[in-house]
């Protein structure tokens, strides 16, 4: 398939893809939507001045910035978006999806006149740093390198109407979980063990796969309270599991041992739940809770340690962001344009998952664009970097931008009427 080719397609499948979310917008708030989706990635960047050259549009470039800053910072569509991605999603969904719940950061440490600029956690660098939080639930399947986008927010503590991270990450979890027809299992690490969102989750019908810090009590004979850490080392570890994980960028092999028991919860002793031990990860056996039924499958502790580690996937998403469209350089300084932006390129997130990557009718445009990257050694798993890469190097190339630019005549041009 020849670059012109190929490029028209790409070109038609982001239209119809725009248009499918925004219908029940404006016509100059769908054309914005449209524009964004394809600038961010003919640019592989969210700086509004690089999507602004890639629209290649016949007017002066800075009208174009500004046009896209006004809409930017109109109103907050992030809301509006999340809900559209969460029915696109719903629709390839399935009963044992995994859910991967996570938050993340975006790091200004320079920044000063952003609003709402706020201190967050940075975990790559280890330190509390000036910057905003993010909030991300993909889709994927533990036997699959699938993930499909499901919700995607950026929020401040420091914004208007904030109540607290709790609150704005369960009502998150149970917004996705709606969305996709409450299908799936939420998988949640650590952050999940606070009492203002496991209650709540042991309240509803929501299924869940929690990593437990150890040192929450639970009942387990009677009415007699025991840390999780002390049932640990009481359980019967009968199934051997080998696995293999990367590790900063180097791949590791553990052997492990894994069993569960059921226990009650000091908050809600009436309602029984499975404490799964692994041990062979490190000195401290790993501690999963979740209210799944032991008898929904064989091999039941093997199976929830594949359900949390696949929650790792929402961690490649937050560097797949980052890296491949420059996340954390993003320089609009308007709470709602950093909020539409998040969401925008969650956007594309889904684009390159499920529109090209994961269609049949798709495969060969999936191919053509993979080939366009130019890798060394064959795509991997995790074909989105491929993807994101071969779509710039195509867009780039590309004489003509998203919507097909009319002449513009000056006044001392003479016109043949015939």
């Amino acid at each position: 398939m020849n670059d012109s080719k190929l490029a028209g397609k790409l070109k038609a499948q982001i239209k119809r893809f725009s248009k499918h979310l925004t219908q029940d917008l404006t016509k100059p708030q769908r054309r914005f939507i449209s524009e964004m989706l394809y600038g961010i990635q003919a640019s592989k960047d969210v700086k509004i001045s690089n999507i602004s050259r890639s629209l290649d549009e016949l007017i002066p470039l800075i009208k174009t910035e500004n046009r896209l800053c006004r809409n930017l910072s109109s109103a907050d569509f992030s809301c509006y978006l999340n809900e559209k991605l969460g029915e696109q999603a719903s629709q390839i969904l399935t009963d044992d999806v995994v859910l991967a719940a996570d938050l993340g950061d975006i790091c200004k440490p320079f920044a000063k006149k952003m609003e709402y600029l706020a201190l967050v956690y940075d975990g790559s660098e280890k330190k509390v740093r000036k910057g905003y939080s993010l909030c991300q639930i993909v889709a994927a399947h533990p036997d699959s390198d699938h993930i499909v986008p499901v919700y995607g927010d950026l929020f401040s503590t420091e914004a208007e109407g904030f109540l607290s991270q709790n609150i704005t990450f369960r009502e998150a979890i149970f917004s996705a979980w709606e969305t996709s027809h409450r299908r799936g299992i939420v998988a949640i690490d650590r952050g999940g063990d606070r009492r203002e969102l496991l209650v709540p989750l042991l309240d509803s019908d929501v299924r869940f796969v929690i990593r437990m810090r150890g040192d929450r009590k639970v009942l387990l004979n009677g009415e007699e309270l025991i840390p999780m850490s002390e049932v640990a080392k009481t359980c019967l570890l009968d199934t051997h599991r080998a696995v293999t994980i990367s590790r900063d960028e180097k791949l590791k092999a553990f052997n492990l041992r894994v069993g569960f028991v059921p226990v009650r919860l000091r908050e809600r002793p009436d309602q029984w739940v499975n404490l799964v031990v692994i041990e062979g990860f490190g000195e401290r056996p790993l501690l999963l809770l979740t209210n799944v039924s032991a008898s929904a499958r064989d091999s039941f502790g093997s199976w929830i340690l594949d359900i949390y580690l696949t929650r790792w996937k929402c961690e490649e998403t937050y560097r797949f962001l980052k890296q491949s469209y420059q996340l954390e350089d993003v320089r609009v300084r308007g709470y709602n344009a950093l909020k539409n932006i998040y969401a925008l390129v969650n956007l594309v997130m889904f684009f390159l998952c499920v529109v090209i990557g994961s269609r049949q009718k798709m495969r060969v445009v999936y191919t053509s664009l993979c080939e366009q990257a130019r890798r060394f050694f064959e795509v991997g798993p995790f074909f989105h970097y491929a993807l994101a890469d071969g779509i710039y190097r195509l867009l780039f190339r590309s004489r003509t931008g998203l919507l097909p630019q009319k002449t513009i005549m000056t006044k001392d041009q003479f016109v043949l009427n015939l």
